[in-house]
């Protein structure tokens, strides 16, 4: 009789704990937020620094070496090509150019006197009149003075090119960047050319050179649009154009970067040399795309709701139907959520392969989301295009205006009555706050 009565409470207990959490269920619901899909675009993009630099930029320098007598430009000067920039003092090469002179109309003079000696010998040798040994000395003779004028005749050329070395004159059109060098200054050419000044050609057109990482360097590409901006120019975009991908590594402290050069065009010439640009580079550009959140497609209804409804598949075409025919009861309209009690159930079975993934799918780019319309929630198959990692461009599947699952939550009655209870904007039952007030006295 025990062994009864104690078999009997325990059903009664476990039918109240089922009760109970049936009970609960029922007091269930379930909340969707959803996304509305329109068109807009995807954009991806590489981020980098570079340095501002002037397409040709000429250092100038000088191959004598001698004190600086004369500037005839200073910083920031615009010159021509073929100006005069600079005179070394020329006093030591004007002398040497004398002296090779001197020794050039001496070689001449000596060529002139072996040639007459070689013209009356040759005259006699032909008559058999002198011996020819003795012709053969004459012969020599001749021909060493000419080759002795030939070069007293190369140095002679050598201290004029030197002196014509002390003028120097601009090898291109442009500004003067910078100038290395005072009046009164001497300058030594000896291993290394001194500089002098430095000339920028055309300071409108101007190149930035970026380094580009090598996890980024190849969806760079030539012909690619650039915005960058400076620091004296916090608020103002630039633009350019990849128009070079240097081969050339760049190892810096174990890091691989590869230089980039982009086109600048600087009208105002607001750009200077050697500013640091931060450049972004759009990488790829899809315009006027319809496009949903990335999380639509991580989207997928947790175990729970999907075992409340029976016997129901989930067919390639989309939309969830049970066994009958009959369609999964719908979301009540307007305030966006389904009665858990209201659902039957829906198998745990796997989704079709490829359904919300991206990541791992990424060959087909195809995915499965969550679309919510009068007929309550179901999936759709659609075709991916590009993503920037907060949105993803739909090719196919979806239409303008449709509203995609993005999250799923459960509710439960209690908690809504409690936030209409404390909703300021609800009306108050008359003589609640009196009450209120009467209990905490």
């Amino acid at each position: 009789m025990k062994r009864v009565l104690a078999t009997g409470a325990a059903l009664i207990t476990m039918t109240t704990a089922i009760l109970i959490v049936h009970g609960c269920r029922k007091n269930q619901s379930y909340s969707f937020e959803t996304t509305t899909v329109q068109k807009g675009s995807i954009t991806n993009t590489v981020t980098a620094t570079g340095t501002l630099e002037a397409i040709t930029s000429v250092v100038v320098g000088t191959q004598v070496s001698g004190i600086v007598e004369k500037l005839y430009v200073d910083f920031n000067s615009a010159v021509k090509k073929g100006q005069v920039l600079a005179e070394l003092d020329k006093t030591s090469l004007k002398s040497g150019v004398e002296q090779a002179l001197a020794t050039l109309e001496n070689a001449r003079a000596e060529m002139d006197y072996q040639l007459s000696n070689y013209e009356r010998s040759k005259a006699l040798f032909d008559k058999n009149l002198v011996a020819k040994a003795d012709f053969d000395l004459v012969k020599y003779n001749y021909e060493k003075s000419k080759a002795t004028l030939k070069n007293s005749q190369a140095q002679y050329d050598k201290t004029i090119v030197k002196l014509n070395y002390a003028t120097i004159y601009s090898p291109i059109d442009g500004v003067v960047m910078n100038r290395a060098v005072d009046e009164g200054q001497t300058v030594a050419a000896s291993f290394n050319t001194p500089e002098i000044f430095t000339i920028a050609k055309d300071l409108t057109q101007m190149q930035v050179e970026a380094d580009i990482d090598e996890s980024d360097i190849g969806k760079v590409k030539e012909g690619q649009r650039v915005e960058f901006d400076v620091d004296a120019f916090p608020d103002e975009k630039f633009i350019g154009t990849v128009i070079q991908i240097r081969l050339s590594p760049v190892e810096t402290s174990n890091v691989i970067t590869y230089t980039v050069i982009i086109n600048a065009p600087n009208p105002d010439q607001k750009l200077l040399p050697g500013m640091t640009a931060n450049i972004v580079i759009y990488v790829e550009e899809t315009k006027d795309v319809l496009i949903i959140p990335y999380k639509a497609v991580k989207f997928t209804p947790d175990s729970d709701f999907l075992a409340k409804s029976e016997n129901e598949m989930i067919p390639s075409g989309g939309q969830l139907k049970n066994g009958e025919g009959g369609n999964v009861p719908s979301i009540p309209q307007g305030s966006g959520s389904m009665p858990a009690s209201g659902l039957q159930g829906i198998p745990t079975g796997q989704m079709p392969e490829g359904a919300n993934t991206m990541t791992g799918n990424m060959s087909s780019n195809i995915a499965r989301v969550w679309i919510k319309d009068d007929n309550g929630i179901h999936p759709v198959p659609v075709k991916l295009g590009s993503n920037d990692g907060d949105n993803v461009a739909v090719l196919s599947g979806l239409s303008e205006g449709e509203n995609v699952v993005t999250r799923m939550t459960l509710t439960t009655l209690k908690e809504k009555e409690k936030k209409v209870a404390t909703n300021p904007f609800m009306p108050r039952r008359p003589g609640s706050d009196t009450k209120k007030a009467t209990t905490k006295s």
